[in-house]
């Protein structure tokens, strides 16, 4: 389901049932596609999002001093991303370029590209004008912008303070090879931020294979652990 902002919930379903039938409230947040304006727009977005949740935390009855993310794809990129800045005060990643008022506690990341200078994409010759999802998102060619392809990169924010991770990619992803989220657990394992990797044999970009007990169990694990 193309474009659609619950496709991922739709192959999910066990696991979002976990989710409701084990106390979690649960909030799918919208952003502007790279189609309707470029970077930062999407992480401006999101952090808005989650900053109004936080701030009606009560009317809601949510508790605000416990939130983790969790995302898919471009929402999984998102999600990292908005978790690994939080404590760096980038203000172009607000609207008003006030820091955020809350924290992340955990990130569950599935198959979410990480480092953009690495995934790399280059127009190609006989048709400079052609364009991939990553140059439509930056306004330009991560190789001929890797400036502003770092500043997309979940990676580029990495540092000891992080929250844990749960990293899952398909082996068979040709939309976001599974080296991106390699990439991703090997940043933070230096770094010392905790996390875990699961690549799931012959998985593609999405489906129903990510909808497995086993993954569950880890999701659950992790959140009891950081949840309080």
């Amino acid at each position: 389901m193309l474009n659609d902002k619950y496709a991922d919930m739709s192959y999910m379903k066990n696991t979002v049932k976990a989710f409701i039938d084990s106390g979690y409230a649960l909030a799918s947040i919208d952003y502007r596609y790279s189609t309707e304006a470029i970077f930062p727009a999407q992480i401006q977005d999101c952090n808005e999002a989650i900053e109004f949740l936080y701030k009606n935390a009560d009317k809601y009855s949510l508790d605000k001093n416990n939130i983790a993310l969790i995302g898919f794809s471009a929402g999984g990129h998102l999600a990292s991303l908005l978790s690994l800045s939080n404590n760096n005060k980038i203000t172009s990643f607000y609207k008003n370029g006030n820091a955020a008022s809350f924290k992340i506690k955990a990130v569950l990341d599935f198959y979410g590209p990480s480092d953009f200078v690495a995934l790399g994409s280059a127009p190609v010759p006989e048709n400079k004008d052609a364009k991939n999802p990553v140059a439509i998102l930056l306004g330009a060619f991560p190789i001929e912008r890797p400036d502003l392809a770092k500043a997309a990169s979940p990676v580029t924010y990495i540092d000891k303070d992080d929250p844990p991770f749960l990293i899952v990619q398909g082996e068979k992803d040709m939309s976001v090879p599974y080296t991106q989220s390699v990439l991703l657990s090997s940043w933070l394992k230096i770094t010392g931020v905790r996390n875990e990797l699961v690549i799931v044999p012959g998985a593609p970009h999405f489906g129903e294979m990510f909808d497995a007990d086993y993954i569950r169990e880890k999701i659950f694990a992790l959140l009891k652990e950081t949840l309080r």
